[in-house]
């Protein structure tokens, strides 16, 4: 077995591809239309092992995402990818914050308040 992707339904499809692609570094695989209101968007690493899928339903007016789940992505610099983040005024949230040496991290949000946590294994 093996993991495929993780769904996320969005508020704003255009900031939320625009967020998952110029901010995390996935690409835009494919996009459909999935019924007269729902759009959906895969994006995935180059490599194809991290995808994510965002749902845009014009059915659904409030987006629910549980405070205690976040989406992890490695990074070759934690520095960079903080310098990074900040030049495009997005609010780190947390962070940096190392558990033990082998690690360090920090947490910003996505554009429907899902917590993204970019991480550098040392």
């Amino acid at each position: 077995m093996s993991f495929l992707w993780t769904t996320i339904k969005v508020k704003n499809l255009k900031e939320s591809v625009e967020f998952y692609r110029d901010i995390v570094g996935l690409e835009v695989q494919r996009r459909f239309e999935a019924g007269p209101e729902t759009k959906i968007v895969f994006l995935a690493a180059a490599d194809g092992q991290t995808a994510v899928e965002l749902i845009d339903d014009q059915n659904q007016t409030e987006v629910e995402l549980g405070a205690d789940i976040s989406l992890g992505f490695e990074v070759d610099s934690l520095a960079e990818k903080m310098k990074f983040v900040q030049e495009k005024n997005i609010v780190i949230q947390s962070g940096p914050i190392s558990p033990n040496p082998k690690i360090e991290f920090f947490f910003v949000l996505d554009p429907n308040g899902l917590k993204i946590q970019f991480v550098e294994n040392k």
